[in-house]
């Protein structure tokens, strides 16, 4: 770990953050010539991967602005920037979260009160950075992650918005939803795209906004000092605002002010978008390489009218790259996590511990821990409080957007660690009744961002819960002697009771579910013997290869209500299961979105960086 030069009491600027961690062996400048398309995102990737410092572009090709990435990329580096205040603001988060902490333990929180007091956003124009100058979209880095991405993107933003009913920025909401900058229909320098969704807040926004038909004032912020994005992505309790977040994290109050129009503007942010959405205006926005390793297609969003682009002296652009897990948002996960610690689980009686697996693209996957504390009495081990726990868990907020829910109980094993894959899919697979234990929802929502499903937004869910002592000893490698019938005849072991198998290309689910159907029928029971669930892949030795693979391969490529089979299955009073392996079809459908591929080319120019005297030197 780098030593610490010295300790400062929050940032005021990102100007201010790019010094302390250059100082402190954090941050890496890039002085070559490099390039927003593609270029810029690629070397972003290559050091990330290898856990590496920020990076500061000197030198963009076609913008006078430099821009700073992987502020967020170790959680080491995002403790080192917020060391100052870290502690209290775990503390005022619990506040809100579970009040009567403070009447327990009062004098633990005396700090967390004063940061919460002194954090109230600042009204303040004079002599306020931003006014600096001003410029046009154009002007701006023009960054694109991924070689299918319709245009440039803002992928580090700020979008701030206000209730229409209750103006003021106590009632304003400030988020991270991706802004399209160039592309598609847009008019240059005029017009560009918001990707939200209306169950979001700046969509709540809009939908009041719309009802009255009175235009919706959005202000993008960038650039600021780090604990101003950071608020924008936190999923904060109900009353805490993000810009009271911002301030508490930072050291710093959020100062702003409103400029002629009317719009909000962040003082200290480095660039601010300021425009107009008007009512039912939209315009094609995407394709955009996204979070779950595809990409996101064509889609009517809300379309903005640009009115000004400010910026500060010097300004910094501020951006990530979005793409298949582990990415910069994995870090920022890590971060939230240890803020809020456990406040999903306060919210649901009887939930332990939950996690959205970030291999898997986060949102399709969720492990989850519960007790069974109604009927212990019963001889009987089944899921029952765990069924309720899971209803409350798929309705609450981003993890209702997750199609596949495991759920183990407490104490079967009150070690049993979420963030172990091969762990809890062991436990789980070792006391699962495929017989009893699998519920689906079908004709449900799933994630906008989700393309397994038979319509936008449009899928299935499956709780798969599981109670009890071991039932089921697991294989850790091929059964001797196993022999599978055609067409899925090559098979790989991927964890203990998990086997994968090679699946020609995928036509149609009519035709493919008679052919699954008839292969169950032909296989030997017997020799499957400590098989418990099969994933028919495009590509089985890739995906057994490793646990991110798995998971990502299993769970982003099927559909629940379509595609779970299961060997020797059944439906009884419309209840499925199956006696035999549970059999996930997690082939590419032709229907899906491409998955995101990286070109050659660029990463051939990437290596260039990390030759002798190049600014990458030792770290690629």
């Amino acid at each position: 770990m780098p030593q610490i030069v010295e300790s400062i009491m929050g940032y005021s600027s990102l100007a201010a953050c790019v010094t302390d961690l250059e100082q402190n062996g954090h941050l890496v400048r890039i002085k070559e010539e490099v390039d927003p398309y593609l270029e810029m995102a690629a070397i972003h990737m290559r050091v990330y991967d290898v856990q590496g410092p920020a990076l500061f572009f000197e030198n963009i090709k076609g913008s006078r602005f430099p821009a700073v990435s992987n502020l967020f990329g170790t959680l080491d580096r995002s403790r080192f920037m917020f060391r100052d205040s870290l502690d209290h603001v775990k503390k005022l988060v619990d506040v809100k979260m579970n009040p009567m902490s403070v009447l327990k333990k009062p004098l633990s929180y005396i700090g967390s009160s004063m940061t919460a007091l002194g954090a109230l956003p600042w009204k303040k124009r004079a002599n306020a950075p931003i006014l600096y100058g001003q410029t046009t979209i154009s002007e701006l880095p023009q960054v694109v992650n991924w070689p299918m991405d319709g245009g440039a993107f803002v992928t580090m933003p700020q979008v701030y918005s206000e209730d229409v009913m209750q103006p003021g920025i106590m009632h304003a909401n400030l988020g991270m939803y991706r802004i399209q900058l160039s592309g598609n229909e847009y008019i240059a320098n005029k017009e560009i795209g918001l990707h939200y969704q209306l169950h979001r807040g700046i969509g709540v926004h809009q939908t009041k906004a719309n009802a009255l038909g009175k235009p919706l004032k959005i202000s993008i912020f960038v650039g600021g000092p780090p604990s101003h994005p950071l608020s924008a992505v936190m999923p904060l309790p109900e009353g805490l605002s993000e810009m009271i977040f911002a301030g508490a994290l930072g050291n710093r109050r959020f100062r702003y002010f409103y400029d002629e129009e009317g719009f909000c503007i962040s003082a200290d942010a480095d660039f601010v978008i300021t425009g107009t959405v008007y009512p039912n205006e939209n315009k094609p926005e995407g394709p955009f390489g996204d979070h779950i390793g595809y990409y996101s297609l064509t889609h009517p969003f809300p379309l903005m009218k640009v009115h000004k682009v400010y910026h500060k002296k010097n300004p910094i652009w501020s951006f990530t790259v979005v793409g298949r897990p582990p990415q910069e948002d994995t870090s920022f996960g890590a971060l939230i996590h240890e803020i809020t610690g456990a406040a999903i689980p306060q919210e649901i009686n009887g939930l332990h511990a939950v996690h959205a697996v970030d291999a898997a693209g986060v949102h399709p996957l969720l492990f989850a821990i519960g007790s069974e504390r109604y009927t212990p009495y019963q001889k009987t081990e089944r899921p029952q409080e765990l069924l309720t726990i899971a209803n409350q868990i798929l309705g609450k907020n981003q993890l209702s957007l997750a199609k596949y829910l495991f759920i183990a109980s407490y104490a079967d094993d009150p070690g049993l660690d979420i963030h172990d894959v091969p762990g809890f899919l062991s436990h789980i697979l070792a006391r699962i009744d495929w017989t009893r234990d699998v519920h689906f929802q079908t004709n449900t929502t799933i994630d906008t961002l989700d393309y397994t499903g038979d319509g936008l937004n449009a899928g299935s869910k499956v709780v798969f819960a599981a109670v009890g002592a071991p039932q089921h000893q697991l294989a850790k490698e091929l059964p001797a002697g196993i022999s599978l019938p055609q067409p899925f005849t090559h098979a790989k072991m991927a964890l203990p009771g998990v086997m994968v198998v090679d699946g020609a290309a995928f036509t149609n689910y009519a035709q493919e579910a008679t052919i699954i159907e008839n292969w169950t029928k032909h296989i030997a029971a017997d020799s499957l013997t400590g098989i418990r669930l099969i994933v028919i892949a495009d590509d089985a030795g890739f995906t057994a290869a490793t646990d991110d693979n798995l998971v990502w391969v299993a769970f982003t490529r099927s559909n629940p209500a379509y595609d779970i089979y299961g060997v020797d299955s059944f439906t009884q009073f419309k209840h499925w299961g199956c006696r035999g392996p549970l059999i996930i079809d997690a082939r590419t459908k032709p229907h899906h979105a491409p998955a995101l591929i990286k070109d050659p080319a660029v990463e051939r120019r990437v290596d260039r960086l990390g030759e002798k005297g190049a600014s990458l030197q030792g770290v690629i």
